[in-house]
């Protein structure tokens, strides 16, 4: 039972890599396994029985959210955009009071924590400016090593919680072309692109690991700003 309800968990982590303004690192808080998740994969050696058992549901249904949605996804954002992307606000302001009580678990709410969210919201929202400044890359410019890159930056998105990994790839110019191949299972794009994934996953990992032994509710503030920051990737253009 415990086996399925992991994998359950993994596929909807997976869908939060493909989903638009949606975190996986969010998911996995929500889900209360995010620190576990951390000393597993970090520490995976130490007791490999123990961290496989935990790992292999939540990654082979990671791997199954990540098809299935990326062919879901392309029919809903091509029938029905806007009320798509206004049931994603939805889910992501449905995050945040979760969010709020994992950043005061262990310490008490300190008016200059809340700084932190100010500074993150105002950083994801430049970002957003940013995204629809920037010029976009046509498929001939996806090089191997372009390819490792974009892997490697979209780790940040599936280990950072509230840090969107979509809006990372958008910020490339790849997100569509990263739909095409996963719903195609493209391996010349995917192969180079997951390699960049794991290295970037290693990186992200041990500084979010770093960061929350060391400053855990300022951390947990910075992520909600990301998180409420995310929601104007989504906000549909035609309202404003």
């Amino acid at each position: 039972m415990k086996f399925f309800k992991d994998l359950l968990k993994g596929i909807v982590i997976g869908a939060g890599a493909i989903l638009p303004g949606i975190s996986s690192g969010v998911l996995c808080v929500i889900f209360g396994i995010y620190e576990t998740l951390l000393n597993c994969v970090l520490n995976f050696f130490k007791n490999i029985k123990e961290n496989f058992k935990f790992l292999f549901p939540i990654g082979i249904g990671t791997m199954i959210g990540i098809v299935l949605f990326g062919n879901i996804l392309k029919y809903l954002f091509f029938a029905y955009p806007v009320q798509i992307k206004f049931i994603f606000i939805g889910l992501i302001l449905g995050s945040v009071p979760a969010l709020i009580k994992e950043s005061t678990a262990k310490a008490k709410l300190k008016p200059y924590d809340l700084i932190f969210t100010l500074i993150a919201l105002l950083l994801g929202i430049f970002l957003v400016i940013l995204e629809n400044r920037l010029p976009s890359f046509s498929a001939h410019t996806y090089s191997f090593l372009f390819l490792v890159f974009s892997g490697f930056l979209m780790a940040a998105g599936v280990i950072i919680p509230g840090v969107s990994s979509t809006l990372i790839l958008m910020l490339l110019g790849i997100y569509e072309a990263y739909l095409d191949a996963v719903s195609g299972v493209y391996l010349p794009f995917l192969l180079p692109f997951c390699i960049g994934l794991f290295l970037g996953s290693l990186f992200f990992m041990k500084i979010t690991k770093f960061l929350l032994d060391r400053f855990y509710p300022q951390t947990f503030f910075t992520i909600i700003g990301f998180t409420l920051g995310s929601i104007f990737v989504l906000y549909p253009r035609i309202f404003l």
